[in-house]
């Protein structure tokens, strides 16, 4: 008796198939990826219900075919770490910063962060939904299915909700699974800078609120000089786990503090940036269950020499994860097939360990582990069709994008515009997906 399915999606060349596991893939682990070929994929009511070869497609009675055209597939992508909603933007700081003005001049003229907090706190929760709407539109074109979205623009409790209730808006709007984080202590407002302590008991002070009104499932602190010290860091998060946030970290991004060891002792979900991580921390990393979440579009885009230790991380057994660090100061990509390239080239990762890292990693990273970034039997049926020959194609060929046509939920959500029909969507309509 046949299979009766809604869609079967055959004459796929590659079937990307990241490794189904209750945990982050670390070191070794990261290094294996099962690639189907000439495959097929059957999906019903939103839901994977076979995977099998293209000679086998005969014992599937479907509803609908679609014909990959020998395409490589691969799950939807996961970005685990993005600042989706805020205000304005600040591309009048380029010009300064390649004039060689330094960020703390800009930041002292009202730029920098204050500006995004500034415009932020001036937009309606229904204006900072509709711009992050466009923003969250161009990741699915890009193949991103699942993502984290942190708040952080607001420094003071009436804007921080407000960006976490655009998040929430967003996610009953459109299809993908969208994590919200609470990153109230971002930086220090101007109006607390001597007095940061007193800050972060008032961002504290938001958690149960936050928990209580389901605004987030994160909590996430920037740990850094001139920011927070590890114990406002480990007080913060400490009281975020005791009411059942999930935590993150923004850790030794520019020094070695020691971020990456609170995170991994308080057994967060993830510590992210890590470019000053210690050889201590990194031998920390590998004996947990945390991920570590790397930038490295924020690393480029700052023009910085040095970028995160991934190929140590990865041979010491860590996990690895990779993001966009989307954002209007230090990365202004919604791109995740940049970072894939950015990684090969810069922090030396093998297509193996990149696929790996913007799937289920990527998807542990977020608390997403047993729902997202793999392809298997029983999950949802997120996935992508790619205008590439083979995975290794990707990260090798930068700055396009890739992606044919984006599936979520076995219903085709995005699709490239076909060769010879030119065509550009109504002018100012979100909410397409």
């Amino acid at each position: 008796m046949k299979l009766k399915a809604d869609l079967l999606v055959h004459n796929i060349g590659q079937l990307i198939l990241p490794k189904a596991s209750q945990k982050p893939l670390k070191g070794q682990e990261m290094k294996q990826l099962k690639v189907m070929k000439e495959a097929a994929i059957a999906v019903s009511e939103g839901m994977l219900v076979w995977i099998g070869h293209q000679s086998e497609i005969k014992s599937i009675d479907a509803a609908e075919y679609y014909d990959a055209e020998g395409k490589t597939v691969s799950p939807g992508l996961v970005d685990p770490h993005t600042h989706l909603v805020f205000g304005g933007s600040r591309e009048d700081e380029l010009a300064l910063k390649q004039a060689g003005v330094s960020y703390l001049d800009i930041l002292s003229k009202g730029g920098g962060i204050l500006s995004t907090v500034h415009a932020t706190r001036k937009a309606s929760e229904e204006e900072l939904a509709e711009k992050a709407a466009f923003h969250l539109e161009r990741m699915i074109s890009y193949g991103v299915t699942a993502l984290e979205a942190k708040s952080g623009y607001g420094l003071e409790r009436e804007t921080e909700l407000k960006q976490l209730a655009a998040v929430k808006k967003l996610s009953e709007t459109y299809p993908v699974r969208l994590i919200s984080t609470f990153l109230g202590p971002h930086a220090i407002p101007p109006s607390f800078k001597e007095h940061s302590d007193e800050f972060l008991e008032e961002m504290t002070g938001l958690l149960e609120e936050i928990k209580r009104e389901n605004l987030a499932q994160f909590a996430d602190i920037f740990c850094e000089t001139g920011v927070f010290t590890i114990e406002q860091s480990k007080r913060f998060l400490t009281a975020a786990r005791e009411i059942g946030l999930g935590l993150k970290i923004h850790a030794d991004e520019i020094d070695p503090l020691g971020g990456l060891e609170l995170a991994v002792s308080l057994g967060a979900e993830s510590a992210d940036h890590l470019v000053a991580a210690s050889d201590e921390g990194i031998a920390a990393l590998a004996e947990s269950g945390t991920v570590a979440v790397l930038l490295p579009g924020t690393t480029f885009y700052l023009g910085k020499e040095q970028y995160a230790k991934a190929r140590e991380m990865i041979d010491a057994g860590a996990a690895v994860a990779l993001a966009t660090d989307f954002n209007p100061g230090s990365c202004v990509t919604e791109n995740l097939q940049m970072i894939m390239s950015l990684a090969a080239l810069k922090l030396k990762m093998s297509a193996e360990e990149i696929w790996n890292a913007v799937t289920v990693n990527a998807a542990h990273a977020i608390g997403l582990g047993s729902r997202a970034g793999v392809l298997e039997i029983s999950r949802q049926a997120d996935f992508v069709i790619w205008d590439i020959p083979n995975y290794q194609y990707l990260p090798y060929h930068f700055g396009v994008n890739h992606a044919n046509s984006v599936f979520i939920k076995g219903i085709k959500r995005w699709e490239r515009v076909p060769y010879g029909t030119f065509s550009l969507p109504e002018a100012g309509k979100a909410g397409r997906f």
